[in-house]
């Protein structure tokens, strides 16, 4: 795998055959396409489409690009990859004005997670994690309440119930951006009788969860992969103000090889790295 798959740029040359391009043109770039062949493709569920080519895997040798507003900035056309998952998930998820909602895990994702689900209409958001700095940018983005949890499973019913308090409301849709065993039994248990879990983070390929008393509510498990047809939805997002990434690039640095190894030691670290950006 090659990693680079969340970026954007500036067209500089174009094929014979390109008609809705230009030199100069600045673009984001969706990095996967269907085979617009089998049965998903034609459904339009191209993201979950078998012989899938995503940038950076092997075998990918095409990408679709969009073009991105002149007032979208590369560094933001860029994080148009991953605040797509999150689009698609609020979709998934059919977030609206009178969906409440739960975060599980304020990682990147959680946290555009958290922007997408606002600018649906949320009116109330909640973010979980295990890590308080992490948590305070939540709130920062916009979180109404946040709330530390442990690792240990035993506490899920105490953590639950605090959960419930902080939201003060009951939980419609919950979000497991993390996709851990954990996660996904907080989640399941705290989410309201007929309410959705969608699984977005696959961090565990198998879990022990308690899915007999959620099926007995009604709970619905709801998968997210990656996204389809977002892009327009998020360069609009983005161009409009309703959502503003800026703020989860933490550290930018230039493509030689000690900058390289540098941001890949930041990024490693932990700490407060969010989004670590290359500018090529």
């Amino acid at each position: 795998m090659v990693i680079g798959h969340e970026c954007a740029g500036i067209i500089e040359e174009t094929g014979s055959e390109v008609k809705d391009l230009v030199p100069g043109d600045r673009v984001a770039l969706e990095p996967g396409i269907g085979c617009w062949r089998c049965d998903l493709c034609k459904e339009g569920r191209y993201n979950i489409c078998p012989d899938m080519k995503f940038f950076g895997l092997p075998s990918s040798t095409i990408s679709w690009f969009s073009c991105s507003s002149d007032n979208v900035s590369l560094e933001e056309g860029a994080l148009c990859e991953p605040l797509s998952v999150a689009v698609h998930a609020c979709r998934r998820g059919n977030i609206s004005p009178e969906t409440n909602v739960l975060v599980m895990g304020a990682g990147s994702i959680g946290l555009v997670t958290l922007l997408a689900a606002r600018a649906f209409g949320a009116p109330r958001i909640v973010t979980v994690d295990v890590d308080g700095n992490r948590l305070s940018v939540a709130k920062e983005l916009g979180a109404d309440g946040v709330v530390e949890v442990s690792t240990n499973m035993q506490d899920i019913p105490k953590e639950v119930e605090t959960i419930c308090n902080v939201m003060g409301a009951k939980v419609d849709v919950s979000f497991d951006c993390a996709g851990l065993s954990k996660t996904m039994s907080t989640a399941l248990s705290v989410t309201r009788a007929g309410g959705k879990v969608c699984l977005v983070g696959l961090g565990h390929n198998e879990m022990t969860v308690p899915l007999t008393p959620a099926a007995a509510r009604e709970v619905d498990v709801i998968g997210v992969f990656r996204y389809k047809n977002t892009w327009p939805l998020c360069i609009e997002l983005l161009r409009s103000g309703k959502i503003d990434v800026k703020p989860l690039i933490t550290h930018r640095f230039g493509f030689s090889q000690k900058e390289i190894e540098e941001a890949f030691e930041t990024s490693a670290g932990g700490g407060n790295a969010i989004k670590v950006m290359f500018n090529l």
